[in-house]
Parts: structure tokens; sequence; C-alpha cells
């Protein structure tokens, strides 16, 4: 019967807030839980590929390349300079401050006629620079990069700044927010492995400096997140009918 008074005139709009928010707290909880789940998956491919040998792109044309993120590689080719393109807004990290620049992003040339982007890493930049300006940074001859395989990125994170759609007229982007492999591929005239190479950090006296993301492998804080979610989700839906009865016997005793 007092389950019934809940759904009352007085206490309706409070109690349909109160499950509404007992919802949504139980949902939070549980995309916590598939973060937690995704991580787990991720932990667990890493750890897998990085501990094969390097893989020699040179002969790796029948591989499955899009299961291979992070493995590490080795790759032999010249550099097509003039078809390298940049991305926006990176930074290089120095004693006293992060210096803007771009990121190089140049497509080596492989002896079999494809080619496998490479992001060779950070260049000051003042502005938007021309690409005749990169061409300081040339790296001519051939070359041997060792490093590791990444998958490109077809959309920005939450928040983050897609690419530009090309002007009537345009061939090609030369700044870029992502490297979109299969879309930067839309503009260079040999086939694209479809992924990219970040070489490895090493000492440099000048630019570019190659960049690897640090991989923490650890569960996060998800589980402790959904825990807390699930915790106010109980708060809410155990805690306000015992609220409710206990303003009920205070009216009474009025």
């Amino acid at each position: 019967m007092f389950f019934l008074h809940l759904f009352g005139r007085k206490w309706l709009l409070a109690t349909l807030l109160v499950l509404v928010g007992t919802a949504v707290c139980i949902r939070l909880g549980i995309w916590q839980l598939d973060r937690l789940e995704q991580r787990q998956a991720f932990n667990a491919h890493y750890l897998q590929v990085i501990a094969l040998p390097p893989l020699d792109l040179n002969g790796a044309g029948g591989e499955d390349l899009a299961g291979m993120e992070y493995r590490r590689v080795t790759v032999t080719g010249r550099y097509d300079f003039e078809h390298q393109v940049a991305l926006r807004n990176r930074y290089y990290k120095t004693d006293n401050a992060n210096q803007p620049g771009v990121h190089l992003v140049t497509p080596l040339i492989l002896q079999d006629g494809t080619a496998v982007l490479v992001e060779r890493g950070w260049i000051p930049s003042a502005g938007n620079p021309s690409p005749e300006d990169w061409r300081t940074y040339d790296q001519p001859g051939e070359v041997t990069v060792q490093g590791i395989l990444r998958l490109g990125q077809a959309a920005p994170e939450v928040g983050g700044v897609p690419d530009p759609t090309l002007m009537p007229g345009q061939t090609g982007l030369d700044y870029w927010n992502l490297i979109n492999v299969e879309r930067i591929a839309t503009q260079l005239p040999y086939p694209v492995l479809p992924a990219y190479v970040q070489p490895d950090p090493q000492a440099r006296s000048e630019p570019p400096y190659p960049y690897q993301p640090e991989i923490e492998i650890s569960e996060g804080p998800h589980m402790g997140y959904a825990l807390q979610w699930f915790t106010f989700a109980t708060i809410l839906f155990i805690g306000y009918p015992f609220y409710v009865r206990k303003q009920n016997e205070l009216e009474t005793q009025q």
C-alpha cells in the first residue's frame, strides 16, 4: 500500500525523477563495465603483438595488418617527399614548454611499388608553411625504418576536429588532423598499405623527432567508476522510499 503512495499526486514527480536517475546511474555503470572490457581486450592484444618478432613489411603483402596494431615492424624503401602531408597541432615537449609544430607523414615507396605511410615526427612550424618548406627535413636515399604499426583514424574522438573536405578544384590536402590512411591514399598515385608506421624514438640532433604513444597496461579506474554508479543507483532506489516514509510519519505526527 505504501508503494502505491509513491505514485500519488504529491510524490509522483519526485518518484519519476528517482526512477529516471536510477536508470541513468545503472546505464553509466554498465557503460564503465563495457569500457573495462574494452581495456582488457586492448591489454591482451597489445601484450600478444609486442611478444611477436618484428614483421618485415617489405614482404607482408598478404598479411592481415588490420589485426596487428602495435606490432614491431621494419621496412626499407625511399621516401616520396612530393606527396607528404602534415598533421596539425602537434607539440614537442622540452625542458621549458611544449613547442608547437606539425608531424610529417611521408609515403615510403617499397621495392614492389607499393607504399606505407610513415609518421616521421615533429618539426617546428609557425603558421601554415607550404610543403616546399618541409623539404628542409628530407631524408634522401634508401632508408630502413623500425617502429610500430598503427591503424588509421577515420573520425576524431569526442570533442576532436574532423579533417576538412576538399574544396572545388582541390585534388588533395596538405594539412590533416588525423592520419586517415584510406583517405590519404586516395590522393597518392600508388597502392598504400592499410596501416602506417611510427618510427622508434631515437636521439636526434635535429627534426623530425619521431613519436610513439606511451602505453599503460592497466585496467584503469573503470571498475571503481562502475561500482560508484551502481552505489548511487542503490541509494536512490532504496533510500528514496525510506525518505518518503519518514516524511509521511512527520506529517502524521503534526
